[in-house]
């Protein structure tokens, strides 16, 4: 026993305690997370390294389009090895409309962005109607698509209204009351579409982050950003504000 001890401790090794993927991925070291990911050969992997892909696109100074396609790609191969996996729906989802503010309005309009992220979505919620990340990448995806074409295009098109995704919002609240990643992206949606009618909404959603323990070093660098967002809608400095919102989604 000593001698295997003393072995595994050579190789750093723990039959016991390997890290997983996303043990990887909730330490921050995403390029590690998606090799690890992809390594599996499992859509659960794939899964993990599309979210891994997506949390080191959305933690860079700048947007970073082949960050982004690598998130696709990711999610794919877990749709493809598996496509019960909710998540694999749900990432492939959200690249595409991180993807859709790098290339611009009309450029993912023309080629369906916004239909094609919402049949994943529907395809998620199918399988899992309480997934907290469904219903919140639904709440994100109704506000922005009315934010770029107006309330009666957005309606007409696709069907999406602020008030879907303020009760597709409620609904992962309700799932998940204490998830600090979708009440960022909640604040973040609301802030980017309307700071002043929805202020209270959004100033609730900063308090709430404030008071929730991170779970992850994503989710730590989000309760980060909520708060220095916070800071700046409290003294009034809307010029940065307004530009930090929009970095923080993703817009070049």
């Amino acid at each position: 026993m000593k001698k295997l001890l003393a072995l595994l401790v050579g190789l750093s090794v723990s039959p016991a305690f390997a890290a997983t993927p996303y043990d990887i991925y909730a330490t921050g070291r995403y390029d590690e997370a998606m090799k690890a990911g992809a390594a599996s050969g499992t859509a659960s992997g794939f899964a993990v390294a599309a979210r891994a892909a997506l949390a080191d696109a959305t933690t860079r100074p700048a947007p970073c389009l082949d960050c982004l396609y690598h998130a696709e790609e990711f999610a794919r191969k877990a749709i493809a090895a598996d496509p019960r996996v909710v998540e694999g729906h749900v990432y492939l989802a959200v690249a595409m409309g991180y993807e859709a503010r790098v290339v611009g309005p009309v450029w993912a309009r023309a080629h369906n962005y916004p239909g094609r992220a919402k049949d994943e979505l529907d395809a998620a919620l199918a399988l899992d109607p309480k997934s907290v990340w469904a219903l919140g990448a639904l709440g994100g995806w109704n506000v922005e698509i009315v934010r770029t074409g107006g309330d009666r295009l957005a309606s007409w098109l696709y069907g999406a209204s602020v008030d879907n995704g303020l009760a597709a919002f409620a609904s992962a609240f309700k799932s998940a009351p204490e998830n600090l990643s979708v009440r960022y992206q909640y604040a973040l949606s609301l802030s980017g579409y309307d700071a002043d009618r929805f202020r209270r909404e959004i100033d609730d959603a900063f308090a709430r982050i404030a008071k929730e323990k991170p779970q992850t070093a994503y989710e730590t660098l989000a309760r980060a950003r909520a708060a220095e967002l916070a800071r700046l809608l409290k003294n009034g400095d809307r010029a940065q504000f307004d530009t930090r919102v929009r970095r923080y989604q993703g817009y070049p």
